[in-house]
């Protein structure tokens, strides 16, 4: 476990207090009834701490800051406060019972719990709000990050889409076709505002269903299919249950755009394509056939996009596998009950 610098030096202050108690103990001769009650206290301290420490790293889990603020503050107080509760008392009359000859009675233990009501619950109560503010300004900054992501990404996509050069050819292929096969120019036409339709409607969303997705993925190849025929070829195989989960907007096309833009695609060799989830991922694969010629702006930002967009939601990570033959990309699909 790795502890932060302000962690450390709390530890080392702690540390030192104790050692500073039980010298001054040892140098006054104090009694052995001072030494148990310091050792107790101790010993009852330590394991406040701990306890709580576990339960902020399983809130963690379960109700995380960002998403459960005022369920997560009260139930870790409450909880919390509890758990030191009973600590406290089970540590005092396991102290009696076994290191004094009389047992607790009710005065003393209503006297520990006045006390400890008083004086440690307050200072457990200072320290969960130096946490609680401490914990809220980091997921707050990380919640503007991704919302930097996203936003980029949203504006990518869009920009993508919308050029000039992506306007131009499929208009051309949409005249093209007026005059050749009216029902297929219609058919085209329906498609193209199809694709803009959800690229506007997901522009807003931070998740989307996979069924959506694929709803968009399938109309965005049937433009790619007629503008480059049969040398791309897209396949899928998707598991029905998976459809009801969820993952970002776009994170497919901007897959597939991906290999159509590294890859070279031809009549003789043409790029094969392959969409299929399975085991709570979805995979894109392409053949291998990498363009020679470096492209400007080539870098995988695309990908460290979608791996940065998927931290924000899931400790599962995306996947990158290159083979000499292949190239996939594992994503994997978000349950929101999870989340």
């Amino acid at each position: 476990m790795k502890f932060s610098r302000s962690q450390i030096i709390q530890n080392s202050i702690a540390i030192s207090l104790v050692v500073g108690v039980f010298v001054f103990l040892y140098a006054t001769s104090a009694p052995r009834e001072l030494y148990l009650t310091a050792g107790l206290i101790v010993a009852v301290l330590l394991l406040i701490l701990l306890a709580n420490r576990a339960l902020t790293i399983s809130l963690d889990r379960k109700l995380p800051w960002l998403t459960h603020g005022n369920k997560r503050f009260y139930s870790q107080l409450g909880i919390g406060v509890l758990v030191s509760l009973v600590i406290i008392n089970l540590s005092y009359f396991l102290f009696k019972i076994t290191l004094t000859e009389d047992p607790p009675v009710g005065s003393q233990i209503a006297t520990i719990n006045a006390l400890s009501i008083l004086i440690l619950l307050p200072i457990i109560s200072i320290n969960f709000g130096i946490q609680f503010l401490k914990r809220w300004k980091n997921a707050q900054l990380a919640s503007e990050e991704f919302q930097k992501e996203s936003i980029k990404a949203e504006l990518n996509a869009l920009k993508n889409h919308l050029d000039p050069h992506f306007l131009f050819n499929n208009l051309n292929i949409l005249s093209s076709l007026i005059s050749k096969d009216q029902k297929q120019s219609q058919a085209y036409l329906e498609k193209f505002a199809e694709v803009y339709r959800i690229i506007l409607q997901s522009s807003s969303e931070e998740l989307v269903e996979l069924k959506q997705e694929l709803s968009f993925i399938s109309a965005y190849m049937y433009l790619l299919e007629i503008r480059f025929e049969d040398t791309i070829q897209l396949s899928m195989t998707i598991d029905k249950k998976d459809e009801a989960l969820y993952l970002p907007p776009l994170t497919l096309q901007m897959l597939i755009e991906n290999a159509i833009k590294h890859n070279t695609v031809s009549e003789i060799r043409p790029l094969k394509i392959h969409v299929e989830s399975q085991n709570g991922y979805i995979s894109v694969k392409n053949n291998l056939q990498e363009k020679k010629v470096e492209l400007p702006n080539s870098g995988q930002t695309g990908l460290e996009n979608i791996k940065r967009r998927y931290s924000y939601f899931t400790k599962k990570q995306v996947e990158v596998i290159k083979n000499p033959n292949s190239f996939i990309v594992r994503v994997p699909l978000i349950n929101i009950s999870e989340i």
